[in-house]
């Protein structure tokens, strides 16, 4: 190989390198591009976020709401979730059981409601 070319091929493969670095950093800071790892918490948080909102909105559909509310903002904050449990409102239709993240998110969001 002439020493010319060696050069112009040294060149291009470390071009060729640094502008892949460069794509990366570009796409993961502000493209837009993610890891499995953080796509997986998205698609976690986002999914409690909608079991949360269902267990919501089966809390106020259920008869006697407003006296369960009432009832519900009696009890201190950190056995909301255990009421929601034994009510049955955090299960999912097809689920025996529901989780306790579940519970805990729609006593959150049933927060917003008791303070109205």
């Amino acid at each position: 190989m002439k020493p010319e070319t060696e050069v112009k091929v040294k060149y291009g493969v470390w071009g060729l390198i640094l502008g892949a670095v460069i794509a990366m950093i570009i796409g993961f800071a502000w493209g837009g591009w993610t890891t499995r790892g953080t796509s997986q918490e998205m698609t976690e948080a986002a999914v409690l976020t909608t079991r949360a909102a269902i267990c919501v909105a089966q809390f106020t559909k259920a008869p006697n709401y407003q006296e369960r509310l009432k009832e519900l903002k009696a009890i201190r904050s950190w056995e909301r979730a255990a009421f929601i449990e034994k009510g049955g409102w955090d299960k999912m239709p097809g689920e025996e059981k529901a989780s306790f993240t579940v519970a805990r998110a729609c006593a959150d969001g049933l927060g917003v409601l008791m303070e109205k």
